[in-house]
């Protein structure tokens, strides 16, 4: 089911009606035709209105590529929206994989991201976990596509790190990165703690050093390397901060 190219609406539909029981209609996939190129464009147009004053730890990125084909790009939720489009320039030295929903509203989320050159696997953290993974180690290790891990998710809480990136990094053996991103002016989406850096703004993106995980984790190690991989996200994020002010 990774970036699937499915012949014909029956079997999209196959795919959305059996994890939400709803449907693609003809109106909803003609709004979605003309609303991810729209929201595609918008996205870049608000990109390149910002003003990456800097790039933190860019070596950090290439100790990861001189392990493997691939890495797991790991960043809170909270700082996809920076973090992804910088992860997406980098093609067609990496390629770059999101997780989205398999219902019929993440469509337009999928369509969106594969504008973008993105490579889409479709399933969710909460409902076909297990599936998911799968889905995610084989983009790994058979595609090498570098597949983003949010570990905190969508649904929170909010800079708490659930197993998922740890997992992936045990079974495929390739290096988890931490991204964070500062910018000099933002807003704050209430609902998620989305950072929504204000067009025209400074921004600085910082890349972590590269950690591989063991092969073999008890339950204590386990959570040791979540705990462990939060303060890596915390001290990234610190690094961009510590970067930004130091900004012209």
């Amino acid at each position: 089911m990774s970036d699937p190219r499915p012949a014909g609406d029956a079997l999209r539909n196959n795919i959305y009606k059996r994890y939400t029981g709803r449907r693609m209609g003809p109106m909803r996939r003609a709004l979605y035709r003309v609303a991810a190129p729209s929201i595609f464009g918008l996205a870049r147009l608000w990109w390149h209105s910002c003003r990456i004053v800097a790039i933190v730890g860019e070596e950090h990125l290439e100790a990861a590529l001189a392990r493997a084909p691939s890495f797991i790009p790991c960043y809170w939720h909270q700082h996809t929206l920076f973090c992804a489009q910088y992860l997406l320039s980098l093609r067609p030295r990496v390629r770059t994989g999101f997780l989205v929903s398999p219902s019929v509203d993440g469509e337009l989320g999928a369509r969106v991201l594969r504008r973008a050159g993105a490579h889409v696997i479709r399933g969710s953290s909460s409902r076909t976990g297990a599936l998911a993974l799968k889905e995610y180690f084989h983009a790994l290790t058979r595609d090498q596509v570098s597949t983003v891990v949010s570990p905190d998710g969508p649904r929170g809480p909010a800079f708490k790190c659930k197993p998922g990136a740890i997992l992936l990094a045990q079974m495929s053996g390739r290096p988890i990165v931490p991204m964070s991103y500062a910018a000099a002016r933002a807003w704050l989406v209430h609902w998620d703690r989305s950072v929504l850096p204000v067009p025209f703004t400074r921004v600085v993106i910082a890349i972590g050093e590269p950690r591989t995980v063991p092969r073999v984790l008890d339950a204590a190690a386990l959570q040791a390397w979540q705990l462990e991989l939060e303060g890596l996200l915390k001290a990234t994020f610190q690094t961009a901060r510590a970067a930004l002010m130091q900004s012209p």
